[in-house]
């Protein structure tokens, strides 16, 4: 096996026994290092293979117009800018087949930026002070992204800090060695749903696009799916998106830890990727179960799906409120979008003699999405539940006419 290269991103000036500590342990296991400084003010102790005016080129500057900016945050976020072009053209260029970068706060604001310059399938490491911390927006977390807490990592090398850096380049080193990079050769389609309890058409609809020559690619949507499936989406990865579980949408907007962020539901639609769209557990939102509840939530009918998710459901006023989020969203997409409303449900725990049954309410949801889409979305109602096989049948009625008229690529077989 070819000796794969690492690239080591951290502060030189302030933090040269961890990089080179890093280094011996990339080394010991026959890999090869490449060290990028991303320090500002000082200068290391030794040759870094990249230094910090390397850095300052690749954002159009110098260090010294750095430095002038006279502010921290402003110097490491000009230097976050040419840490992630400056990787991203060493990879391009076959000098480097993953990365790691080690740091607190600051560090791990520019590791974030060079970790998403990177595609999917580049192992990406951070060793972080603040791993898992709510300081780091999740919408920043690259889809394939390993982070580590760097316990004891705050000043200089000590046994337990030595423990997570040397695990860490274990990890990233094995990772180069062992990755499988996506490489499809069949189109792509993505698929939103929540589980497989909850939301079942995966399981119909999986065989039956294989047999068409695509490869399903299936999203979790319980916060950072939701945000994979869109990073991906507007890379321009996916022939078609069929986004049938949207409760991502309605956490984010009534401001739930469970989000995707604002953008979900977007991505595909700027890009123009043909959409067929379902409100899958629309009327649901979704709460850690190890929290207290939410004040004027507590009361609400609730699914407790296990120690760390629950859900609770949304009242009328608030379903009309995420139609209108929706139809907004849904009406500016660049590309053709099928809108499917199955009127008897829209998750197994909503179906009559469930606890979350309730199609008054669900029906005022419909109501306000015929009301505020515009005409470049087509509405579908159909007398059935979302998990209903006469559902399965209407997607795959839509996708082989989109795909029969060119609106969507030709599958492999």
């Amino acid at each position: 096996m070819d000796k794969k290269t690492i690239l080591i991103i951290g502060t030189a000036d302030t933090k040269s026994d961890e990089i080179l500590f890093m280094k011996s342990c990339v080394e010991a296991q026959n890999g090869n290092v490449k060290i990028m400084d991303v320090g500002v003010l000082g200068d290391p102790p030794f040759t870094p293979d990249y230094s910090k005016h390397d850095v300052a080129k690749f954002a159009n500057t110098s260090n010294k117009d750095i430095i002038a900016l006279g502010h921290e945050n402003l110097a490491m976020t000009k230097t976050a800018e040419g840490a992630a072009a400056l990787t991203r053209k060493l990879y391009d260029d076959g000098l480097i087949d993953g990365m790691i970068a080690l740091g607190g706060s600051m560090g791990t604001d520019l590791a974030l930026d060079t970790a998403a310059a990177l595609p999917l399938g580049v192992p990406k490491y951070v060793v972080s002070t603040i791993a898992f911390s709510h300081l780091i927006p999740p919408e920043r977390i690259t889809p394939d992204l390993t982070m580590m807490l760097w316990s004891g990592g705050l000043y200089g090398l000590n046994t337990v800090c030595k423990s997570v850096l040397s695990q860490a380049c274990g990890g990233v080193l094995g990772a180069a060695k062992a990755i499988r990079k996506p490489n499809a050769k069949k189109p792509l389609v993505a698929l939103s749903s929540l589980g497989k309890t909850a939301l079942k058409y995966m399981v119909y609809l999986k065989p039956e696009l294989e047999k068409r020559g695509y490869e399903l690619i299936v999203f979790h949507t319980t916060g950072q799916g939701g945000r994979a499936l869109e990073w991906l989406a507007k890379r321009g990865r996916f022939v078609a998106v069929l986004d049938f579980s949207l409760q991502e949408v309605v956490n984010d907007l009534f401001k739930s830890v469970v989000t995707s962020g604002s953008n979900r539901l977007v991505r595909a639609g700027e890009i123009g990727i043909p959409q067929i769209i379902a409100p899958g557990s629309i009327n649901i939102i979704d709460l850690p179960t190890w929290q207290k509840p939410i004040k004027k939530l507590k009361n609400r009918p609730r699914h407790v799906h296990n120690r760390l998710i629950s859900s609770v459901t949304l009242s009328g006023k608030e379903l009309q409120k995420a139609a209108k989020n929706i139809s907004d969203k849904v009406s500016n997409a660049k590309g053709p979008v099928k809108f499917i409303l199955p009127k008897k449900g829209v998750l197994e725990w909503d179906r009559e003699g469930n606890e979350l049954h309730d199609l008054e309410t669900l029906n005022i949801f419909f109501d306000a999405i015929k009301a505020n889409v515009k005409s470049n979305v087509d509405l579908i109602e159909l007398d059935c539940h979302i998990n209903d096989m006469e559902f399965v049948n209407k997607v795959l009625e839509i996708f082989d006419e989109w795909v029969e008229k060119g609106i969507i690529e030709k599958g492999i077989q």
